[in-house]
């Protein structure tokens, strides 16, 4: 059985993903621009209903991951202010102008998160490079990393997620999504050798997640 994270944008949904097993929450708010971070009220009243981990998104506004001076700022006050609700970990990812990981600003979000541990988010499949972008994500301080294997979806990504999972060789965590559902998990898992996957769970192009599918994913 496969360790399970559901990406969550809503608090039914967190509701849904804790009740049918999932072993661990991705909240973020903002669905319809691939997740941002979610509200301070939001965050606290989930925390008080579940009691698996909750990693909260760290992302001001779609598009782009890199971000300007004031919005860095920003970033780092929601990370503070959200640290303080006992959540378990944070998800984020910032890239220079040149789609390189930006190692100073990921450093410095991953210092201010300590001791909670963080998950570089698919910015990394816009990221150049795979094998040194894997590199500075690992030296930034990341455990794990959220990538589809710099493709659109993790199908078409699973042989770059083979070669992630082998060059991490134990050292950060292969987090696989994009594209997982309970129909494709199997195959994806058997050529990648991951461990733990993303999804969320959405089956109906809604806003939720089923039930069925996160105990499906669980399962399999």
């Amino acid at each position: 059985m496969s360790k399970i994270e559901i990406a969550c944008f809503n608090p039914e949904s967190a509701i849904i993903a804790f009740e049918n097993g999932a072993d661990r929450i991705e909240l973020c708010d903002g669905l319809s621009e691939g997740g941002t971070t979610p509200d301070f009220e939001t965050v606290k009243s989930i925390r008080a209903k579940i009691d698996i981990p909750i990693f909260v998104m760290i992302r001001l506004r779609g598009g782009d991951f890199t971000y300007s001076e004031a919005e860095f700022e920003q970033m780092k006050r929601d990370l503070i202010s959200l640290k303080s609700l006992n959540v378990d970990g944070f998800v984020f990812g910032i890239l220079d102008e040149n789609d390189e990981v930006n190692v100073e600003q990921n450093k410095a979000l991953v210092e201010l998160a300590d001791p909670f541990p963080c998950t570089f988010h698919r910015a990394f499949d816009r990221a150049a490079d795979l094998e040194s972008s894997l590199e500075k994500v690992i030296d930034c301080g990341f455990k794990t990393i959220l990538t589809s294997g710099q493709k659109s979806n993790v199908s078409e990504g699973k042989e770059n997620l083979k070669k992630l999972v082998e060059l991490s060789n134990g050292r950060i965590e292969i987090l696989v999504g994009g594209g997982l559902r309970s129909t494709n998990i199997e195959e994806i898992r058997e050529c990648t050798n991951a461990g733990y996957f993303h999804s969320s769970a959405i089956t109906d192009g809604g806003a939720f997640a089923s039930a069925d599918e996160v105990a499906a994913l669980k399962n399999k």
